[in-house]
């Protein structure tokens, strides 16, 4: 399905597929060869969406511009099933397994692996040829890639990269009321959504 947003509509080169199920949001640019599997949604909430040559979007994957940080993926990239990008740059021929999530202004190189279950925490750089093993966390920038179960080194360096300013556009200090409320206004643009007409 395509959608209308925020004045917006998909692009979609004739050469790529995009199955029936799959939901494209807004300002988003698929480029040829690339193939957007079953169940994918990629939503230009409020900034744009670049998807490059022979890239494939995997079932269930989300992939999720922001005006602050667009989604841009390159050429030739694995995104697995229920990836999450979220306002992320990825380099060509990166591998973004199954379950991977990829936060606000982070960047994962060319060639970069983050495996199944990976995180790549906001504002973090990833550089070309890294990998996050299945389940660790890298942060930072340059990023530091650390296991799950040492959570206090992760929040040290995660604590200076401002989460809720780059994800919500609060104060670190606002509670979930105030988060909560800010993203239910946003989120209210969706109504005045729109079916496009794929031909």
């Amino acid at each position: 399905m395509l959608v209308r947003h925020r004045d917006a509509e998909p692009s979609i080169d004739p050469a790529a597929f995009v199955a029936s199920t799959a939901v494209i949001v807004g300002k988003v640019r698929i480029a040829a060869g690339a193939r957007i599997l079953h169940g994918a949604v990629i939503s230009a909430e409020d900034g744009e969406v670049v998807i490059g040559e022979d890239t494939v979007v995997m079932e269930h994957a989300v992939i999720r511009g922001r005006a602050e940080h667009p989604a841009l993926v390159g050429a030739a990239v694995m995104i697995g099933p229920h990836a999450h990008i979220n306002g992320s740059t990825v380099g060509d021929e990166a591998f973004i397994a199954t379950g991977a999530a990829l936060f606000p202004g982070s960047t994962v190189a060319a060639g970069a692996e983050v495996r199944i279950h990976g995180v790549v925490q906001v504002n973090t750089t990833l550089q070309p040829g890294a990998v996050v093993p299945i389940g660790w966390v890298a942060v930072g920038d340059p990023a530091v890639i650390l296991p799950p179960d040492r959570h206090d080194e992760i929040w040290a360096i995660q604590r200076g990269l401002d989460f809720t300013g780059t994800v919500y556009g609060v104060d670190p200090d606002a509670g979930m009321r105030t988060i909560m409320q800010k993203q239910s206004d946003f989120y209210g643009a969706h109504s005045a959504d729109q079916a496009v007409d794929p031909h």
